[in-house]
């Protein structure tokens, strides 16, 4: 084939020509410091807080409650940082699900190191957390919870609005990372009453190297970078004037086009599940219909996953094996694990994420190419009986 096929777009997703446009203007010429008084620094700030206004329109917030940072990771690390840090002392105790983000998984064994008692809840075999177990885990002395609004690896969409409302009626702060969900699931922070909600870039067709955190207004923050007071103090260091305003344009796309988008993706999606259905030994991961509209989490018996992907790489295919958001060291997705799979068959899993730039075409070639690869893995594999 000459045209490779891109279907990893939950690791990251291709720059919308319309966003590299928005950004050009800010990445030659006479770029001004968005703090700088004169004319060019006029001009940033002018971009940056119209890619504010973008950024907090498509989730229902207030510019004012956008705070810009390198990207998901500094989101959610400021958010479970930050949250904690704010509280009092009679405070140290914070409620995080199993199946987070590795950013907000590894803030909160920070936090662990640094005296605070985790508890880690449980989920189904969909990935769904358990809302009971969730409400039952806070008490007086929870300084924050955290719940992802949609699982990266797996897709599934947790009950946000159910988990929100639990914490807000007992004034404990609320997190979600919503980096996989923003711009395929409608999110309103006027009707959640989420605290603090991640964001970033490179998974709505803007840049990489750029995100944003909401902060509701009022909630108290303790920030971790330090330096000129940027961000209201948040988030220090000269802005990233081409970065934002690249994310403010994949924001308001990703807004006007939503319900267009995720019906494309849908529909690939099922296609994609409907014919790897027909391959023998093989599961889908995640929640069947509370899913995000272009994941496809598959278990397939009998491929070890990186050799799959290697496979159909060779074939024109880029797929992901797990989670792109890690690297280094060859070890089981905790998010799987906790969601009952064993050991070996969470080292058997794909992820295809489909994109708005995907075609039928490219899924029908991609299932040729798939069977043909799982078929002559399974060949050669000492674990696959058939």
């Amino acid at each position: 084939m000459t045209d490779r096929v891109y279907l990893d777009n939950a690791a990251t997703t291709p720059l919308d020509p319309r966003v590299l446009e928005a950004m050009v203007p800010h990445l030659g010429g006479r770029r001004g410091n968005p703090s700088s008084l004169h004319a060019f620094g006029g001009s940033a700030r002018e971009r940056l807080e119209q890619s504010r206004e973008r950024v907090a329109s498509l989730i229902g917030a207030s510019p004012s409650e956008i705070v810009f940072t390198s990207g998901g990771t500094e989101s959610d690390d400021l958010a479970i940082l930050g949250l904690a840090r704010s509280a009092g002392s009679d405070q140290r105790h914070a409620v995080v699900s199993c199946v987070e983000h590795a950013a907000v998984r590894e803030a909160a064994k920070r936090l662990q190191s640094e005296g605070f008692e985790i508890s880690w809840v449980g989920v189904d075999e969909d990935g769904l957390v358990d809302t009971a177990q969730f409400a039952a885990s806070l008490r007086p002395d929870t300084a924050l919870a955290a719940v992802v609004w949609a699982n990266n690896e797996v897709g599934t969409v947790e009950p946000a609005l159910e988990l929100a409302d639990i914490c807000a009626e007992v004034s404990v702060p609320f997190h979600s990372d919503a980096v996989q969900a923003a711009g395929r699931v409608p999110i309103d922070v006027s009707e959640v009453p989420v605290s603090t909600l991640a964001l970033s870039g490179h998974k709505l067709y803007g840049p990489q190297g750029i995100g944003a955190l909401y902060v509701r207004e009022g909630v108290s923050l303790e920030p971790i970078v330090y330096g000129g007071g940027q961000e209201k103090g948040l988030r220090s260091g000269t802005e990233n004037v081409a970065g934002i305003a690249g994310l403010g344009e994949a924001a308001r796309l990703a807004g006007e086009e939503m319900d267009d988008r995720v019906a494309h993706e849908r529909a690939l999606r099922d296609r994609i599940m409907a014919g790897t259905a027909e391959i023998p030994d093989v599961s889908v991961n995640g929640h069947r219909e509370r899913r995000l509209s272009n994941n496809v989490h598959l278990t397939v018996a009998g491929a070890e996953a990186e050799s799959l992907v290697l496979y159909l790489d060779a074939l024109g295919y880029a797929i992901g094996s797990g989670s792109a958001c890690s690297s280094g060291g060859h070890k089981a997705s905790p998010v799987l694990l906790a969601m009952g799979l064993t050991e070996r068959e969470a080292f058997s899993v794909v992820r295809i994420t489909v994109g708005k730039d995907n075609t039928a075409e490219d899924v029908d070639g991609f299932l040729e190419a798939f069977s043909t690869a799982v078929a002559q893995l399974r060949e050669i594999s000492p674990l696959y009986a058939g």
